[in-house]
């Protein structure tokens, strides 16, 4: 199909089959269309899939424009009277005067455009108007002073909260409960919060540690936010992040959530003062002197690096640090942890040549142009994976689960939570390369069927590549909250959404819970974004059954939730 066109059926309702143009790894017809029949779901204006707004280009009628009355409306009156007394009869009324300009709105038409006459110079086009000027913060900088503050509860965001003379700070490399001297980083003495580093700890807590990355702390790398935790001391804080994330936008407590409180340790026990290395994909930055590193906290400064403590063994062995990337701006190592293939995509600063590349191992290259554009340049464009029993394609740096045992981590726990059955249909919803439609289309068989929809046109095609031989899966290329209300589909028994950080939004989850399914999973990387998705799921009759938290992301703020949901019976 094509984009934002609804899917082709087959014709043959109620059976799945191949039309002629069906690519393969897609239903040319799901079996929703077999049950019996529903109030068909609409779209945000209100259209059924049998009632699509007009195509660009369609007439529609005009709608009257009111020209709103100028301030000095009967001095212009008075000046077009005399000036049509004063033209002749003969001529034509846009001769008797000053042409005037057309209202612009929804009624308004474009007058027809003439072509020009040879010989004849094109007008200059009209002055654009100059870019908005960013508009500077009130009241006299505070950045550099220090306070000395009792730390508060932690905050979303990978701070801890603290006051000084009623003002709030947000003060990171800190801990609950401690006693810092804080150094402001950004505020002024106007603004309603100030963002500050923990320099000294005169009250340390008792899960604080020594920072095992050198390059850790305030004013340093930004990558981590808890390299001054303890393992245990991390995950309680992010257990505290999401306990008040669901009170605070879903009105829900852990027990209301069903969610036993804890975040789940992933990967095996470490030795003490041992660092997870887990990241299988790292973006690193490039200084003006060729010199590799990572980005400071909310800064586009540089602070170089000899090695990432959180690298997975795969993107360590490339040897990324000891080289030097005069002309490149970003560097990219995917170590794929399924296969041993190794990519790194580069990114050229504006006006450079690529230069020549050689890394420590066999590694496939690409570069991004100016356009964000993918270009191979040695080896493979896709890197292979591993996971649920199946081998993924995943091409041009796509999205993959960046901890090596988070896929078989979520999949188990969507599939435990959802419990599958023969012959059920199911929807996969921000699909990528299809990692829970693959997983889906085993359980519900050849008798059931699994429709993904992605955005992304190179997940798509992965997607499709990947999951050629299951006949019951169908993928789709557009929007979730486009397409689907598009499809017809007007119930289905088990949905799947692993939307990106900001969450699927009001409007998406009221046309999912209008779908009447039996278990819907949400799969979610921020608890903000979860939290107030729960609470549009509720409006919509549904409530969590069961919500696990999983640690996959160690020495950060970030964690993955998974919660299954139902119908409020």
């Amino acid at each position: 199909m094509t984009r934002n066109n609804p899917p082709r059926s087959s014709g043959r309702q109620g059976r799945p089959g191949r039309t002629s143009g069906a690519k393969p790894g897609q239903v040319a017809h799901p079996r929703w269309s077999s049950r019996p029949a529903r109030p068909e779901a609409t779209d945000r204006e209100g259209n059924t899939a049998r009632s699509l707004p007009p195509v660009p280009g369609e007439q529609r009628p005009e709608k009257p424009v009111k020209a709103a009355p100028a301030k000095n409306a009967p001095a212009k009156a008075a000046r077009a009277k005399n000036a049509t007394k004063a033209a002749p009869k003969d001529k034509a009324p846009e001769q008797a005067g000053p042409k005037q300009a057309a209202p612009r709105g929804e009624g308004a038409k474009k007058p027809a455009r003439q072509g020009r006459k040879p010989g004849a110079v094109r007008p200059t086009k009209a002055l654009r108007p100059a870019q908005p000027v960013m508009r500077q913060p009130s009241g006299d900088p505070l950045v550099g002073e220090r306070y000395e503050v009792e730390v508060g509860p932690v905050a979303h965001g990978g701070h801890c909260v603290a006051r000084h003379e009623g003002r709030v700070l947000f003060v990171r490399h800190a801990l609950p409960g401690e006693r810092v001297v804080a150094l402001v980083t950004e505020g002024t003495t106007t603004s309603r919060f100030l963002r500050a580093d923990a320099v000294e700890v005169l009250d340390p807590s008792k899960d604080r540690i020594e920072a095992p990355c050198p390059f850790s702390g305030p004013g340093k790398c930004g990558g981590c936010d808890w390299q001054h935790v303890t393992p245990g001391g991390q995950r309680k804080l992010k257990a505290a992040v999401l306990t008040e994330q669901l009170a605070k936008l879903a009105g829900l407590t852990p027990e209301e959530a069903r969610w036993d409180g804890s975040v789940e340790p992933v990967g095996g026990k470490l030795p003490a003062g041992e660092v997870p290395a887990w990241r299988t994909r790292v973006q690193y930055a490039v200084d003006e002197e060729g010199g590799v590193g990572l980005r400071k906290h909310r800064s586009h400064d540089v602070q170089p690096i000899d090695r990432c403590l959180i690298a997975a063994p795969g993107v360590t062995e490339l040897g990324i640090e000891s080289r030097d990337w005069t002309g490149v701006a970003s560097v990219e190592a995917i170590a794929s942890s399924g296969s041993s293939d190794r990519q790194v995509i580069l990114r050229p600063r504006t006006g450079e040549q690529l230069p020549l590349v050689e890394l420590d191992r066999e590694t496939s290259i690409a570069r991004i142009d100016d356009q964000d554009l993918f270009h191979r340049v040695h080896g493979r464009t896709f890197v292979r994976e591993r996971a649920a029993g199946r081998t993924w394609r995943v091409s041009e740096g796509g999205f993959w689960q960046i901890h090596p045992e988070a896929p078989e981590t979520l999949v188990d726990a969507v599939l435990t939570g959802l419990d599958p059955q023969w012959g059920e249909s199911a929807l996969d919803l921000y699909c990528g390369v299809g990692l829970f439609a693959g997983a889906l289309a085993e359980r519900v068989g050849e008798e059931g069927a699994v429709l993904g929809i992605e955005s992304g046109k190179q997940a798509v095609a992965d997607a499709r590549h990947n999951l050629a031989a299951l006949e019951h899966v169908r993928i789709e290329c557009d929007k979730v909250e486009t397409l689907l209300p598009r499809t017809g589909i007007t119930s289905t028994d088990l949905i799947v959404l692993d939307p990106p950080r900001a969450g699927a939004g009001r409007d998406t989850v009221a046309h999912l819970s209008s779908l009447e399914a039996r278990r819907i999973a949400y799969v979610a990387c921020d608890p903000a974004a979860l939290a107030r998705d729960l609470a549009f799921f509720r409006e919509g009759g549904y409530r969590p059954v069961s919500l696990r938290a999983f640690d996959l992301f160690p020495m950060t703020q970030h964690f993955e939730c998974v919660a299954i949901l139902e119908p409020v019976r």
